[in-house]
């Protein structure tokens, strides 16, 4: 039994151990593309990537898309290595922000319907208005209304 095992292991050390895959994800970047030629060397650059299985681009709201098994640092490297300026996309939906009038979150560089993502421009759950909202909504049916 010992020399069999032994044997075992020493034959499982010669066989190639396999990588674990990466998580499949979306990695979506803002790069500012001005025509047609910019657009298809950014989508070459990052098609070729290891791992990568789909590529959207968006010029009219400079929005890169790539879907697959990939590092977003990888992608943003390599988005940034067409000579085009590059970040992760810094903007949510404009209905997602409770405060998308706050200083840090209005951008006019937005595409429409975006707010910049900034932590001031969401409630805090300990907020005496968000208590007030929860206590008065339609959703809670068993709120207290001494007004009735």
């Amino acid at each position: 039994m010992g020399l069999l095992h032994h044997t075992l292991n020493f034959c499982d050390a010669f066989v190639p151990k396999h990588k674990k895959l990466k998580p499949l994800q979306t990695v979506v970047i803002k790069v500012k593309m001005d025509c047609e030629g910019c657009e298809r060397r950014v989508k070459n650059s990052v098609i070729h990537l290891k791992g990568v299985t789909s590529v959207d681009v968006d010029r009219k709201q400079s929005k890169v898309s790539v879907t697959g098994h990939v590092e977003p640092t990888r992608v943003l490297k390599k988005v940034r290595s067409t000579g085009k300026k590059a970040e992760f996309w810094p903007y949510i939906s404009y209905k997602m922000a409770t405060y998308p009038y706050v200083a840090q979150a209005y951008d006019k560089k937005a595409p429409p319907g975006y707010v910049r993502s900034a932590p001031q421009a969401y409630a805090t759950p300990d907020a005496p208005e968000e208590k007030y909202v929860h206590l008065f909504s339609d959703e809670n049916p068993n709120a207290p209304c001494a007004i009735m």
